[in-house]
């Protein structure tokens, strides 16, 4: 287990990650702001759970991609469990792609002419998450403070 922890926390000094990080949170909190607390136009926890329930995920895929999109992010910004989050990313993503969006194609639906959404965006997601999977959180994580704390002792 703490070789588990020693890995999920092992990161470098490098800005890029931290950059990453704060683009992510940035992009993705508000989406698990409006499914978890009805901000920002959305419906809320319960609203949002009966919807995806009604498309077919059983209730703790619904929980946990709300939990993710929510609380996922704060920790991807503060930089606490890089890796593990960013592999949780990952599955979301690939998931909302295959589930949803692969069938309506590559592009964005900018102007309103398509079925739904395209899975470009989610790309773009993936990659990121991808980096940090690789890099760990980077500067000013606190997976960085973790890892010097566990070098010292």
């Amino acid at each position: 287990m703490k070789a588990i922890i020693k890995n999920l926390i092992k990161t470098g000094e490098e800005s890029s990650p931290l950059i990453l990080r704060i683009t992510l949170a940035l992009v993705l909190w508000p989406h698990g702001a409006q499914l978890f607390a009805g901000i920002f136009g959305g419906y809320g926890f319960n609203a949002s759970m009966g919807y995806f329930e009604q498309q077919g995920l059983p209730a703790i895929i619904s929980f946990l991609v709300i939990f993710l999109l929510f609380f996922g992010t704060i920790f991807m910004l503060v930089g606490l469990l890089t890796r593990g989050f960013a592999v949780a990313f990952i599955i979301l993503f690939l998931g909302m792609v295959i589930k949803v969006h692969l069938p309506n194609g590559f592009f964005i639906n900018w102007l309103g002419n398509q079925k739904g959404e395209g899975f470009e965006y989610h790309l773009l997601l993936i990659g990121i998450a991808i980096t940090l999977l690789v890099t760990g959180g980077g500067k000013l994580s606190i997976d960085q403070l973790l890892h010097h704390k566990q070098q010292a002792s």
